[in-house]
């Protein structure tokens, strides 16, 4: 995946509060090894806390936005992303909206805007508050996407990704589907509190997926808001192969065998390894949002 050099990259739709002391209770779940998967199977590459049924020890307010200055000063320009992970994925986050504004609109819809958070170590949200274990989750009550920078180590080293910059850009893109679910309303069918590969969890989270894929496919055609010119220039085959074997990594199958040592279908929210690549390579072969329809 390369940027534009060139390009300015604008880094106002992120938040950046890594390193803050953050007040409060902690999220909590379970205990021992069965609340360690539910966070894991319940969260990751998903939605807020309330839907996971966490619960915090007082309610907090979301966090409010940081002094950016640091992260304005060392990501300027797409040269800055191709160097940088923070600057790539506050690049990455500024394309993939911009490919929604365009597509919703296009469509007739209204799009509104969605922040990325940069935490570490635990955030308060107003879906409550969260620790970084949970891994990258969107909040619908605050329509913000919140990213531990320290999962994408996990990602390889925890569940044997392989890694690469596309391989985190799957997962930004994927949290922005949550988005679109969240303006189309789709994301409230996840509501109903079922598990189970045939579930509604199961089927939002397969067309976020569907969705990364989507914009995948028009990410080097996109123009940036700022410069009219795609902020992303190019990527390649072994992107995406990156960005499917990340989908794959992160498969309800794949991480109860890691976590449990079997497997029990009864109890997905996210889908298999071989559905989650499914459903990314079928929005990025057709780049069609109508063709990720999971519910069908």
């Amino acid at each position: 995946m390369q940027f534009d050099d060139d390009a300015n990259l604008d880094t106002s739709d992120v938040k950046d509060v890594r390193g803050s002391r953050i007040p409060g209770g902690r999220a909590t779940v379970g205990g021992g090894v069965v609340g360690l998967i539910a966070l894991v199977l319940g969260l990751l590459f998903g939605v807020g806390p309330d839907q996971l049924g966490l619960s915090t020890d007082e309610q907090e307010p979301a966090p409010a936005a940081s002094s950016v200055s640091e992260l304005e000063q060392s990501c300027r320009t797409g040269r800055d992303a191709n160097a940088r992970e923070d600057c790539r994925l506050a690049a990455v986050a500024r394309s993939t909206q911009d490919f929604w504004k365009g597509e919703i609109t296009e469509r007739g819809g209204q799009y509104a805007p969605a922040s990325t958070v940069f935490f570490d170590e635990r955030v308060n949200t107003a879906c409550g508050a969260a620790t970084a274990a949970v891994g990258p989750f969107y909040c619908p009550a605050d329509r913000q996407v919140y990213l531990d920078l320290d999962f994408f180590q996990d990602l390889r080293t925890r569940f044997g990704a392989n890694g690469g910059p596309f391989a985190q850009a799957y997962v930004v893109a994927h949290e922005y589907g949550h988005h679109i679910q969240n303006l189309t309303g789709t994301l409230q069918r996840a509501q109903d509190g079922r598990q189970g590969a045939n579930s509604n969890a199961v089927r939002v989270e397969l067309q976020a997926d569907c969705y990364a894929g989507v914009w995948a496919r028009n990410a080097t055609t996109t123009p940036d808001r700022g410069t009219g010119r795609p902020l992303i220039t190019s990527l390649t085959d072994q992107d995406i192969r990156d960005g499917l074997d990340a989908a794959a990594a992160v498969g309800d199958d794949r991480i109860q065998e890691k976590l449990q040592g079997r497997v029990t279908p009864e109890s997905w929210t996210h889908g298999s390894a071989e559905q989650r690549q499914q459903w990314f390579y079928q929005g990025y072969r057709t780049g069609d949002m109508a063709r990720c329809d999971t519910f069908r």
